[in-house]
């Protein structure tokens, strides 16, 4: 199972605390994580990840694979810039959003349109016409995201 982990690169102390829990119970539970592998709830994620003996892949914006955090295991260096969020998500079966801003949205985006289940914590809440869509799955809480991600994960896999 490969779960993508999505935030901003700057996050608050709070996030970062919720990515690497996040990053642990998902290790714990055997999935993969793969990320945009730079800092904030990026770099949070694979360390918690890794402290739990995880695999971590950062799909990377630019051409140095160096860029990448020091918890990630196999990194992507991609040369695309912010085209790689189509990749990060791309490469999941569900999506665990964590705060974020504009490029969070767009894997947001990019993953809903592909069909990539997505489930958010303290992130985005959209609306279409006036009214809230609620195709961002809400968790309550770290252990709800990662129930949520790994049984909708399972889910489109099974589908294949």
């Amino acid at each position: 199972m490969v779960v993508a982990v999505i935030g901003n690169a700057a996050c608050s102390v709070e996030e970062a605390k919720l990515a690497q829990e996040i990053g642990e119970q998902l290790a714990s539970r055997g999935a993969t994580v793969v990320c945009g592998g730079l800092g904030g709830v990026m770099e949070a994620v694979c360390r918690g990840a890794k402290l739990k003996g995880g695999l971590t892949v950062g799909i990377l914006p630019g051409n140095d694979p160096e860029m990448a955090n020091p918890w990630v295991d196999v990194a992507i260096a991609t040369g695309v810039g912010q085209g790689r969020n189509a990749m990060v998500v791309q490469s999941a079966q569900a999506v665990i959003a964590i705060g974020g801003r504009y490029g969070t949205l767009s894997e947001i985006g990019h993953a809903l349109k592909r069909g990539i289940p997505v489930v958010g914590l303290n992130t985005w809440v959209l609306s279409r016409g006036g009214k809230e869509d609620d195709t961002i799955i809400r968790a309550r809480n770290v252990a709800d995201a990662v129930d949520k991600a790994l049984s909708l994960a399972q889910n489109k896999e099974d589908q294949r």
